[in-house]
């Protein structure tokens, strides 16, 4: 239950948690109520109310400020994205308009690397569903202000993760991801690559720095460039975003025109083509 003495009140449009939630590109935002979702970023824990586009942050105003309005990437004003879209572009144009809530979250690189090597050949239930277990093992645990007895668990960083065995990840429903988790953990925690040094460069020397990882190919690395480091050009390519480009682009995709926030058109077509496909998510 949120705390009605710590809220902050806000009329946000072009903004929906639901969207957000559902956009494949944040596994530890959960609904928990009609209108009221629960999340875990960065160490900390946030229920978040919408009706409409009133939204109230369980939060103080220091930590919305602080923290908040910029995970959420609240200063840019994603009406304008969508008002490039061309005219003629009839499919981009429905995409757009269907998911006009969503926002590319500003998340943590470590736990975007480990969370997209996890969700490779998996489906977001699923994925959810193995981070969460990987959090409740290794991460730490705390405790939800002033609610009595609840708990959430933390991201586990590259140290923990470096010194727990391919086996114990495997217990986990890691599966063959395990050996990637391990080796990578290994490599971030000794600094063959430096996660530090990969926030302060541009997207393509970013995204060759991520390719060293173990498990981490074009897709993934885009997906942490996109999701964690806020790379707006990049353009994760999974199993959607491929078929809807063969049927709706096929002389290519229009980058030129978005560029600078293709990531934002990735992000409405893939949505699009997931809430409105037979199939299940999985890469």
């Amino acid at each position: 239950m949120m705390d009605k003495t710590k809220m902050v009140k806000a009329v946000i449009p072009d903004f929906s948690m639901r969207q957000i939630s559902e956009s494949g590109q944040c596994f530890r935002m959960n609904q928990v109520a009609e209108n009221r979702y629960a999340l875990v970023a960065s160490g900390r824990y946030l229920e978040v109310e919408q009706v409409g586009d009133e939204l109230i942050f369980a939060c103080t105003q220091e930590e919305y400020d602080g923290i908040w309005r910029e995970y959420f990437d609240l200063d840019n004003d994603y009406g304008q994205y969508r008002n490039t879209v061309s005219g003629q572009d009839r499919y981009l144009a429905e995409a757009t308009a269907f998911g006009s809530g969503i926002r590319i979250l500003r998340q943590d690189v470590w736990e975007m690397l480990i969370s997209f090597i996890i969700s490779q050949q998996n489906n977001i239930k699923r994925i959810r569903k193995c981070i969460e277990t990987l959090c409740e093992r290794y991460g730490e645990k705390k405790y939800i202000t002033d609610v009595k007895d609840a708990a959430y668990y933390t991201f586990p960083d590259a140290q923990t993760l470096a010194h727990v065995s391919e086996e114990e990840l495997r217990g986990c429903n890691l599966g063959y991801r395990s050996r990637y988790i391990v080796n990578t953990a290994n490599s971030v925690w000794r600094g063959d690559v430096d996660l530090q040094a990969i926030k302060k460069m541009g997207y393509r020397q970013a995204r060759e720095e991520l390719l060293k990882l173990s498990g981490v190919g074009e897709k993934v690395a885009d997906c942490i460039c996109l999701f964690g480091l806020h790379h707006m050009d990049a353009f994760p390519v999974d199993t959607h975003i491929r078929k809807a480009i063969e049927e709706h682009y096929p002389t290519g995709f229009p980058f030129d025109r978005y560029a600078g926030y293709a990531g934002v058109m990735q992000q409405y077509i893939f949505y699009y083509d997931l809430k409105n496909s037979a199939s299940t998510w999985k890469e």
